[in-house]
């Protein structure tokens, strides 16, 4: 009978240990940039910002830059935003920049994916 008392308690601690230390995965916007004819765009300044959706002024707590690579790609990390939990993440604007070149769109990051979008510059 302790015997399998024992094991029962051994089970339930080894259970309840493995499910509360799951590791988040990453969560991260890829956005590539292509000119008008469709070719990948390189070293183009990316935005991701957030914009008040409210009549009552609050704080956008997401600005965010980066530069595209040889690809055409600027990719975001959004782990420190995101927590294991949480409901979602955000909904936000791009603005793509290049020489006088510009694009816009808009992305919705998710919790633990990649998410990617493309930005055409005119």
């Amino acid at each position: 009978m302790k015997r399998i008392l024992f094991l029962t308690i051994i089970v339930f601690l080894a259970i309840t240990a493995s499910s509360g230390c799951r590791k988040k995965k990453d969560t991260l916007a890829k956005i590539y940039v292509e000119d008008s004819d469709g070719a990948t765009v390189d070293n183009a300044m990316v935005i991701l910002y957030g914009t008040n959706t409210t009549t009552i002024p609050q704080l956008v707590n997401v600005f965010d830059t980066s530069y595209t690579n040889m690809d055409g790609v600027a990719t975001f990390n959004f782990n420190d935003i995101y927590q294991l939990g949480q409901a979602g993440v955000a909904v936000l604007d791009i603005k793509a920049l290049k020489l006088n070149l510009v694009g816009q769109g808009i992305i919705k990051i998710e919790a633990e994916k990649t998410v990617e979008e493309t930005v055409i510059l005119n």
